[in-house]
C-alpha cells in the first residue's frame, strides 16, 4: 500500500501488457471502474450492475477476495471464456485488503 493509502494492482491487458495502477481505496470504487480511469479497454457497459461481463478478468494473485454474489455468478454462467478464477471487476470493491492484485482482461466475447 501507498502512502496515501493507495492500493497496487497490476493488470495485464488482451495483449499481454502488464500496467502498474494505483487505486484509492476512499472512493468506494470497483475494479472496473479503476480500469476505465486508466484507460484500458474495459467496457464496463451496464455500469457496472453484474449484467453484461464486459469487465470480465482472471484473478492471477492469491489475494483474498469477497465472495461472488448471485448477479455475478449467474452472469459468469452466461460468459465467454469463463475459467475459476473469473470474476466480474464491477464486483471488486477497492479495498485495503486487495492491495498487490493482479488480474488478466478476458478475452473479449464475439459479437
Amino acid at each position: 500500500m501507498t502512502e496515501d493509502g493507495n492500493v497496487a494492482i497490476t493488470v495485464i491487458d488482451r495483449h499481454g501488457e502488464a500496467h502498474e495502477l494505483e487505486a484509492p481505496t476512499d472512493m468506494n470504487m470497483n475494479l472496473m471502474e479503476v480500469c476505465k480511469a486508466y484507460e484500458l479497454p474495459v467496457q464496463g457497459t451496464c455500469g457496472g450492475m453484474a449484467l453484461c461481463s464486459t469487465c470480465h478478468c482472471y484473478v492471477l494473485s492469491e489475494t483474498e477476495l469477497p465472495e461472488m454474489g448471485d448477479d455475478e455468478e449467474d452472469m459468469l454462467d452466461q460468459a465467454f471464456f469463463v475459467e475459476d478464477n473469473s470474476r466480474l471487476g464491477c464486483q471488486v470493491r477497492i479495498t485495503a485488503e486487495i492491495d498487490g492484485l493482479k488480474v488478466q482482461l478476458a478475452p473479449e466475447a464475439e459479437g
